[in-house]
């Protein structure tokens, strides 16, 4: 779960590193929200729906070095109230060793 917030907009994506394709995205460009915390909250509403539509069910939240606070904390706890699962990049590669 790739974030990305400007002054203008705020993106989700979801990334299949391995890969490297874009498995599924929301922004506030596409759902027409501001860039605040009203749109932050369905921002994530709209990022945990296409990720589950995609059978995402646990992501690795990549803030960008966004501090975690504000419309980034906002997003990040939408989405996991929607349903999404959160783990840490260390127990994500200790399940694959």
């Amino acid at each position: 779960m790739a974030i990305f917030v400007s002054n203008r907009y705020m993106y989700v994506q979801f990334i299949d590193d391995e890969a490297g394709n874009t498995l599924a995205s929301a922004s506030t460009l596409k759902g027409g929200w501001k860039c605040n915390l009203e749109g932050a909250k369905a921002l994530g509403e709209a990022a945990a729906q296409a990720a589950q539509a995609k059978g995402i069910k646990t992501v690795i939240v990549d803030r960008a070095g966004y501090k975690y606070h504000g419309r980034v904390k906002t997003i990040v706890e939408t989405a996991v109230a929607a349903g999404l699962s959160i783990t840490s990049k260390t127990t994500a590669k200790t399940e694959e060793a």
